[in-house]
């Protein structure tokens, strides 16, 4: 029941933050509707289509989509005072990013996949919402910008939950919040610490460019 509930929780607030780029982004209400629903249901689309589960469960289930389109409608009324609840909803993201890296990883447990496929099925089924919300709205995919740590998070949850799974007799939802635990954690970590990924270093030739 937990689990359920806050993988509704991780749905809206995803859609939320698909919602808020349609509006930056000047869309009419069809356009934010529709990157709301894809942000908050395209990573558990995209789990289900590798697993080869069709019709998708977010799809065969009205509820998915109609929390995405009710936190949408949501977002488009109150968007002005989103900025006041910034922290509730990192935090909520953090958790909604955990939940779905661990539960995807478990599904794909499920299905029979080896814990490396699981553990990238958990990390695309986090992320995946996010990259379509990104492409949608003609922007560089968060994942690819050196901003924070959001993919490296994801991993590290679904890992936890497929090795776990694999390894070990205690029950799926041992791992699960374990990986949720943990992926959202790190997250929320890596935000407070500032924590990034290295970049390639930029040597004398670069910066000729540059200023050429």
């Amino acid at each position: 029941m937990l689990l359920a509930i806050l993988n509704i929780a991780g749905i809206g607030v995803f859609a939320a933050s698909g919602a808020l780029v349609g509006i930056r982004k000047d869309f009419d209400i069809w356009g934010i509707a529709t990157v709301a629903v894809l942000t908050g249901v395209g990573g558990g689309i995209l789990r289900d289509l590798l697993l080869g589960i069709t019709p998708p469960s977010a799809l065969d289930n009205w509820v998915p989509v109609t929390t995405a389109l009710i936190a949408a409608l949501v977002t488009v009324i109150f968007h002005p005072s989103f900025a006041l609840l910034r922290r509730t909803i990192v935090v909520l993201d953090a958790i909604g990013m955990g939940l779905f890296a661990a539960t995807g990883a478990s599904i794909a447990i499920d299905h029979h996949a080896h814990a490396f496929a699981a553990t990238l099925i958990g990390m695309l089924a986090a992320i995946g919402g996010g990259v379509l919300r990104d492409v949608l709205a003609n922007e560089i995919p968060l994942l690819l910008q050196p901003a924070d740590l959001y993919a490296v998070p994801a991993i590290v949850a679904a890992a936890v939950v497929a090795i776990g799974r694999t390894y070990s007799d205690l029950p799926s939802q041992v791992w699960v919040i374990a990986g949720l635990i943990v992926g959202a954690l790190l997250r929320l970590v890596a935000l407070v610490l500032g924590w990034r990924l290295p970049m390639a270093p930029r040597g004398v030739g670069y910066n000729r460019r540059r200023r050429g």
